[in-house]
């Protein structure tokens, strides 16, 4: 499987983000754009583990594909995964559905992508979640160098699925494991009792 270099960094000013990829020379090579998926995790290691595996649909606005993923560690290289183009979201679905795959969640978000050379540098909304950016290349350095390049301090990098950054935004809610529960994340619907403080949720 594919090793994924990548580094997220929370709370961020999208339009700075912007300026400073122009600046660099980047490229909006997709604007911002509504994003569907649907996930089935996968059970490889104990619950308790951090290790985490998942199936992944997505409708990514120019194309769709399917993707299992696999987060061993949470570090800049604790990632991987294998992923393949499909043709239509709905119909390869149905196909694994009817295969036996059970999807527990259906979740939306926005993306927005940039190109500077070699390295990647998506602007993410999620619902609930103040805006974050992910930096993905082929190498260690180049991840590093862009991060410092855009302003970010490597103290501040999170590493890991999008539940991490749930996490660092809802310290006091139950484990954001429980993200890959939850039936549905869509734009305007109220927060999900699992990101509450226990004591507001009794």
């Amino acid at each position: 499987m594919k090793t994924e270099i990548e580094v997220k960094f929370l709370n961020v000013d999208f339009d700075e983000v912007r300026r400073n990829l122009e600046s660099l020379g980047g490229v909006c090579e997709q604007p911002m754009r509504l994003m569907r998926r649907v996930l089935s995790q996968q059970h490889k290691r104990s619950p308790d583990s951090d290790y985490s595996s998942f199936l992944r649909l997505r409708d990514e606005g120019d194309k769709v594909t399917l993707t299992y993923k696999e987060f061993r560690e949470k570090t800049l290289t604790g990632a991987t995964e294998q992923e393949v183009v499909v043709s239509n979201f709905d119909e390869t679905k149905a196909i694994l559905e009817s295969a036996g795959i059970t999807f527990t969640t259906f979740q939306e978000s926005r993306r927005e992508t940039w190109k500077v050379g070699n390295v990647e540098v998506v602007l993410d909304e999620w619902p609930w979640l103040n805006p974050y950016i992910e930096i993905e290349s082929d190498s260690e350095e180049a991840v590093k160098r862009m991060a410092a390049q855009l302003g970010f301090s490597w103290d501040d990098a999170v590493f890991g699925a999008t539940n991490s950054a749930y996490a660092v935004q809802y310290p006091d809610g139950r484990n954001s494991r429980d993200l890959i529960s939850l039936s549905e994340i869509r734009f305007g619907a109220p927060l999900p009792d699992i990101f509450k403080p226990a004591k507001e949720t009794r």
